[in-house]
């Protein structure tokens, strides 16, 4: 046995394990610094290389990479290949290298599929006896107490992959076989690796128990002494170059999480997500996205083909400006042909390295794309394709270049750009989807604020609604106008307590009450009685304020009441001054119990009503006073356009309300009125006898009228309508009094009243009836019709529209 304890007492020392990574491809994916230091190549010429050029494990490498019992392909070996710098012929003794290796089948979701472990048989001592060379083998790691040496460093000799890829792997090693050195039969030595470790202190206690004998106690042999002091230099120096490179992709890594995600505008983000990269990291960065994902149109629901449209969003590059503009420019829109990396990256999920882009590889890639030319673009290049991925599926791809003469793409920065991939696509998917939910909820308040229309019966109407910015682009403000009987306009403004959907949904269900109730001509007081009762009914939160005001241009008054809302400002066209009306405050809608009253104003022609939300004039912390003098100054500033004075007041309040952070927190709601009368020549009114006769009187009024209105080509349609509604009116008014009223305003308006309280009803008349057909006629004939009632009875009213060049009298101004 005098030659065996040499031998063991060399092989309990350390020993440099060189660590290799082979894909499904028989590729190099991972080459480590000990692979470097055994065979010789560097890691940037290994990576990417078939495994077989470099590694004597040929029995390993033919074996298939899909395996259904892992156990059965454990392989281990010893073999001669080339020593670094020396002789080309493995059989010459002087320029081989004899290499003892362990290769293990992989199961790991990436494309790893093989691990191999190999280190210098010289280093053991060995004398060459056939009998009792040391020969690689397995066993299992419970035999070992010292097995816990590999499993805890291997995963720092595989950094790019993340701890829970390299624990995977080394749980297989574990499971499969730990490496051991066969002396004899019967004499088995587990392998104690030799990589350094991160901290010096652990690095001195190692390395002093292995000089002071190592763990079995054992001698060194002598020549294992010069050898330390020679690796010891070589694995400080690799050290030193694999921690600054960990610690430089750390930063990286940091850098960009500090600068990415500032905003949740998908822009902005698109753009801080690529000019992350350059120029750390890259020379070039191009950011793809789905054209589906800028469109707004939702989370795509499978993965990307060839026929899924893109959009290059932003490009960044410290190239000479303007050389990558005409062949790759921002904002064009694609598909990308299949034999490309790019098509590659987007369908597999994966990141694609090309760590140098010669002629043939440029001649293939640009080939794939008509009428342009990549190869001056891409020729001589490292490219790296990783993809912005959220839930699993492709939102979009970054390109990264490094130019000619920079340290070309490794394995590294293939995980690194992964790595970067991963946290900008969860950016940008947040920033997806808070822009999708910003537009839903947009929408969802634009189709629940009305179409105004700018000129009613005797007033002018300009509105304005801005979102607030700080909670959300959708609130519960909202304002109407509503056509009422007697040439008669509504004035509506409310404020749902609250932000958000449900602020919306309220809003929108009110809005529609307020609205039904007010054709009826329901009272001011009356109508919000009614819009609290309701407001309990659909549950104890629904909470808001609102100001309903109804406008009489034919008595020159305001019938105004309030639930909780701020007072609407009055200007007066002969004084131009605003003034706050004094309305009588009444609760919130929603907590009921308290009576509403109602505040009857005269107005002038020309004067101007100003009805906001409180978002317009409250600042937190600040008296509402402030806000309310300050509303009726802007108000009061002259304007040329209704649309022009609303800016004014937007402009004069909405800023300076929002306080130094600039942002406003509630929404803001405003509508403006300009009360025009209604002058006596626009207008006539007539009262009829419940009689045939009078029938045909109200034809000959409205002729007449018409005449001296100039307006001849109304006069047919305007005397059949009329005639059918009077006629209606005559039949069931009971033998009472029967109203006409023509008003010349935007519109022709006629309205007939009368004192039947029951409202006429469209249907279709039988071939038999008699009546039943005039509502039906008026409904085909006129621009719009209505019935609603007011006082004791009903009105029926019906419009036409102005022939061209017609107008009314003239308006305040």
């Amino acid at each position: 046995m005098e030659g065996v304890v040499p031998r063991q007492r060399a092989v309990s020392g350390r020993i440099p394990l060189a660590v290799v990574v082979v894909g499904g491809d028989g590729l190099v994916s991972h080459w480590s610094s000990g692979a470097h230091r055994l065979f010789g190549h560097r890691r940037q010429d290994a990576v990417g290389a078939l495994a077989a050029d470099l590694l004597p494990v040929s029995g390993a490498l033919t074996a298939p990479y899909e395996y259904d019992d892992f156990a059965d392909h454990l392989t281990a070996g010893r073999a001669k290949c080339p020593r670094p710098g020396g002789g080309s012929d493995p059989g010459a003794d002087s320029g081989s290298l004899d290499v003892l290796w362990w290769a293990y089948p992989l199961a790991v979701p990436g494309p790893e599929r093989l691990l191999v472990l190999a280190a210098d048989a010289s280093r053991l001592g060995d004398d060459g006896d056939p009998h009792e060379r040391v020969a690689p083998g397995f066993a299992l790691h419970t035999e070992f107490p010292g097995a816990g040496m590999l499993a805890e460093r291997l995963p720092d000799i595989l950094p790019h992959m993340g701890p829970a890829t390299a624990g995977r792997i080394v749980s297989q090693v574990l499971e499969l076989g730990y490496p051991v050195l066969e002396i004899s039969t019967y004499e088995r030595v587990p392998v104690t690796p030799d990589w350094g470790v991160p901290k010096h202190r652990e690095r001195r206690t190692r390395t002093a128990a292995v000089r002071g004998g190592g763990p079995a106690g054992l001698e060194r042999h002598p020549i294992d002494v010069d050898l330390d002091k020679e690796l010891d230099k070589d694995l400080d120096k690799d050290l030193d170059l694999e921690y600054a490179a960990v610690r430089e992709r750390l930063e990286f890594l940091n850098e960009v999480s500090g600068r990415i995600g500032s905003s949740l505008d998908l822009t902005r983000t698109i753009r801080e997500v690529t000019s992350a990269a350059v120029p750390r990291f890259a020379d070039f960065a191009g950011t793809h996205l789905r054209v589906q994902i800028l469109a707004g149109e939702g989370f795509p629901d499978g993965p990307p083909d060839v026929n899924t449209d893109w959009r290059r969003v932003w490009v960044e590059h410290n190239d000479e400006p303007g050389r990558w503009d005409d062949t790759v420019p921002v904002g064009e829109e694609m598909t990308f042909p299949e034999k490309t990396p790019f098509f590659q990256c987007m369908v597999t999920g994966e990141p694609v390295l090309l760590p140098r882009i010669g002629n043939d590889l440029s001649e293939r890639i640009s080939a794939q794309f008509e009428k342009r030319d990549l190869r001056p673009l891409i020729g001589g290049r490292s490219l790296l394709v990783v993809p912005l991925t959220a839930r699993r599926v492709v939102l979009g791809f970054m390109v990264l270049m490094r130019r000619p003469g920079r340290e070309p793409f490794t394995d590294m920065d293939r995980r690194t750009g992964a790595e970067l991939a991963a946290r900008a696509g969860l950016v940008l998917d947040n920033a997806r989807m808070y822009a999708y939910q910003q537009q839903v909820a947009e929408t969802l308040q634009e189709s629940m604020l009305p179409q105004v229309e700018p000129r009613m019966a005797g007033c002018d109407v300009a509105t304005r609604y801005l979102p607030g910015t700080a909670l959300g682009r959708v609130g519960g403000d909202w304002f109407d106008t509503i056509r009422l009987p007697g040439s008669r306009t509504a004035l509506v403004v409310g404020d749902v307590m609250g932000h958000g959907l449900n602020a919306a949904a309220m809003m929108g269900q009110l809005r529609t009450a307020v609205h039904t109730m007010a054709v009826l001509d329901i009272p001011p007081a009356q109508l919000l009685r009614k819009l609290d009762d309701l407001a309990h009914q659909l549950g104890d939160h629904y909470l808001a304020t609102c100001l309903y005001a109804v406008y009489d241009p034919v008595a020159g008054e305001l019938l105004i009441s309030s639930a909780g809302h701020l007072p609407p400002v009055l200007v007066r066209a002969e004084s131009g001054r605003g003034e706050l009306i004094d309305v009588p405050g009444g609760a919130l809608i929603g907590l009921g119990g308290v009576p509403f009253a109602t505040a009857r104003v005269s107005v002038s022609p020309g004067d101007r009503l100003v009805l906001c939300t409180d978002g317009l004039v409250e600042v937190r912390g600040e008296d509402i006073g402030t806000g309310l003098a300050a509303l009726c100054e802007s108000a009061a500033h002259p304007a040329a356009s209704m649309d022009e004075a609303c800016d004014t007041i937007i402009g004069a309040l909405a800023v300076s309300m929002a306080g130094e952070s600039g942002g406003r927190k509630d929404d803001i709601a405003l509508l403006m009125a300009r009360l025009n009368g209604m002058p006596p020549e626009d207008m006539t009114t007539w009262q009829l006898d419940p009689t045939a006769a009078d029938v045909r009187r109200a034809r000959r009024l409205v002729d007449g009228q018409l005449a001296r209105w100039g307006l001849p080509e109304l006069a047919d349609t305007t005397r059949l309508l009329v005639s059918e509604v009077v006629t209606n009116a005559v039949r069931h008014a009971g033998g009472r009094p029967v109203g006409l009223r023509l008003v010349r305003a935007d519109t022709l308006l006629c309205e007939v009243s009368d004192e039947e309280h029951t409202l006429p009803v469209l249907r279709e008349a039988g071939p038999e009836e008699e009546c039943g057909r005039g509502l039906r006629l008026v409904s085909r004939l006129a621009g719009r019709w209505g019935a609603s009632h007011m006082g004791r009875g009903k009105v029926v009213w019906f419009e036409q529209p102005l022939p061209p060049g017609a107008r009314s009298g003239p308006r305040g101004g």
